[in-house]
């Protein structure tokens, strides 16, 4: 049976945008602002709007809040610290007090480091203080539409919900593309926007010394460090190369820049769990990483895969960049437009790759005793994700649809055209993008393509514009997460804690035209840009490049 949810509209709050009875009369309208994905994108969306006298309701597909932040993602990719604020940096700042005094400041090392279970339990504080509504386990099935507007959303279980404004903030833009709005996925070509990072990339030999891989410590070890074989001693494809032709340098493609999962490890005695072997495991996945190590015998486990420490005596695994890590390259290019099923097979590969690496490297006879006995040394922690075997519930969608609205955010926008007349949020990460699948060279080696990690040059500001649908297509929707940019600008906009300062913006915009009962592509921009300023969101610093033209 379906069913209706419809709730009054709190009372106005002081610090509202204007005074307008529409925020407070008893319409059978549902919610204000309906965000789908309590992401982290979403929770600031959510506690923006809240916070500006608007009823707000949480919709999460899956059984947690929190994104990747809550996830496994525990150190965060800032950038240019100086350009996070508002809700994202009140986040942070809170998640840290757990830690520290408050009356001292935190060092930089740790303040944007916390455990996952703290993550959690202050989005859940967050969110409990604006007294936001939150369902999970409530994937969308359908959304209703009336010209150019989003009426409602149903879920698959038959409920819907009213709003007058809608926001997407899931990974996957899922409500963006249920609502007929136009998106892209892949990468665009080299000639498509003038990017000189976009399209196919093949990237050169990166030698490395066997002393170095022998070192010990955590770095990011980027790119193939050596010749190694694209085929085994009877001439068959070691499992994760594909031997196709190359295309042009700079030409676009439907793939997806490889996931993975961001696991919590530990090596105190006291809190590990054993790395545990996978549902299904096929050590003939990791036959190339043998040929590696071959060829560096002393190779360190942090060498393999890169842990950056955070509280809690804990660390976190992220791809080290290596030929072979934890990225699971080219697993995941259905994953953005799958069904249901193709996603949760999709999911559950990539859980048995992850797992099955961390098994391997412990108890293959094929690896040194002393990699063996270091990789033993570490494990999963008791204390995290206690209800999913301690192992993180979040896949990490690094990329999937990305909207085209009516500002796309190109590489020259994170590089030399920095400022926009609309910003409603800075950036300052690199141009990043992990690799997307191992090739064979005309010599018959293996290669990584698709790869890049290139310097902003400066702090860059995200147009209003980037977040918003053309008019014609939604005027009550906005997109932060799965916003218009091309695959070289994302690389730099992807990041947890830019995410949050885009659904901030998000949220107060929403209320902004809730109030001028106008759509979100004609609220006034300089008065969001001055409530963005008053909840210390950052907007501008100085000096700043040339503008980009506004259309």
């Amino acid at each position: 049976m379906r069913t209706i949810i419809t709730i009054l509209a709190l009372a106005g709050s002081a610090c509202a945008l204007v005074s307008n009875p529409s925020l407070t009369a008893a319409e059978p309208a549902g919610y204000d602002l309906v965000v789908y994905g309590g992401t982290p994108a979403g929770i600031a969306a959510a506690i923006a709007a809240a916070r500006e006298g608007a009823s707000v309701i949480i919709i999460e597909p899956s059984k947690y809040i929190g994104g990747m932040t809550a996830g496994g993602l525990s150190t965060a990719d800032t950038g240019k610290e100086e350009t996070i604020g508002g809700i994202s940096r009140e986040f942070f700042t809170r998640a840290d007090a757990k830690y520290n005094d408050p009356k001292k400041t935190a060092t930089p090392f740790q303040f944007w480091k916390s455990e996952p279970h703290v993550a959690m339990t202050t989005f859940q504080e967050m969110i409990n203080e604006a007294r936001i509504s939150v369902v999970k386990k409530q994937p969308l099935q359908s959304v209703a539409r009336e010209g150019n507007r989003i009426v409602s959303l149903t879920t698959k279980d038959g409920t819907t919900y009213r709003g007058k404004m809608f926001v997407d903030a899931t990974y996957e833009g899922d409500l963006m593309a249920r609502a007929g709005v136009k998106y892209t996925v892949g990468r665009e070509g080299r000639d498509e926007y003038g990017e000189s990072l976009a399209g196919f990339l093949p990237a050169p030999l990166r030698p490395r010394t066997v002393e170095y891989m022998a070192a010990p410590g955590t770095a990011y070890t980027h790119g193939t460090p050596c010749k190694l074989p694209a085929r085994d001693a009877a001439g068959k494809l070691f499992w994760g190369v594909t031997d196709k032709p190359w295309p042009a340098l700079g030409t676009g493609d439907k793939l997806v820049q490889s996931y993975t999962f961001r696991v919590i490890i530990t090596r105190n005695k006291d809190n590990l769990v054993p790395f545990p072997k996978p549902k299904n495991y096929y050590p003939e996945r990791y036959d190339l990483l043998v040929e590696l190590i071959r060829r560096y015998p002393g190779i360190k486990f942090p060498r393999i895969v890169y842990i950056g420490w955070i509280p809690g005596g804990k660390s976190e695994i992220n791809a080290s960049g290596l030929i072979f890590s934890t990225d699971y390259w080219g697993g995941s290019t259905d994953y953005p437009e799958g069904d249901e099923a193709t996603r949760a097979r999709i999911y559950q590969d990539h859980v048995d790759y992850v797992q099955g690496l961390l098994w391997f490297l412990g108890n293959d006879e094929r690896v040194p005793a002393d990699l063996r006995k270091e990789t033993n040394g570490w494990g999963l922690c008791r204390d995290e994700f206690a209800d999913n075997g301690h192992w993180p519930h979040a896949l990490y969608v690094r990329e999937a649809r990305r909207m085209i609205g009516r500002y796309v955010m190109r590489q020259q926008d994170c590089q030399n055209e920095n400022t926009k007349p609309d910003a409603i949020a800075m950036g300052g990460f690199i141009l990043d993008s992990h690799a997307y699948q191992r090739l064979v060279t005309p010599e018959g080696y293996v290669t990584d393509e698709g790869n890049f990690d290139v310097r902003a040059i400066k702090p860059y500001q995200i147009a209003y514009r980037s977040i918003t649908p053309h008019k014609d297509q939604c005027a009550n929707l906005l997109v932060p997460v799965c916003l218009s940019a091309t695959h070289v600008a994302y690389g730099a906009l992807r990041m947890e804690p830019q995410y949050m300062n885009f659904g901030h913006a998000a949220g107060i915009a929403a209320v902004a035209a809730i109030r001028a009962d106008a759509a979100v592509q004609d609220i006034d921009v300089k008065a969001l840009q001055a409530r963005l300023l008053a909840a210390k969101q950052v907007l501008s610093l100085r000096p700043q490049a040339k503008a980009s033209k506004a259309p």
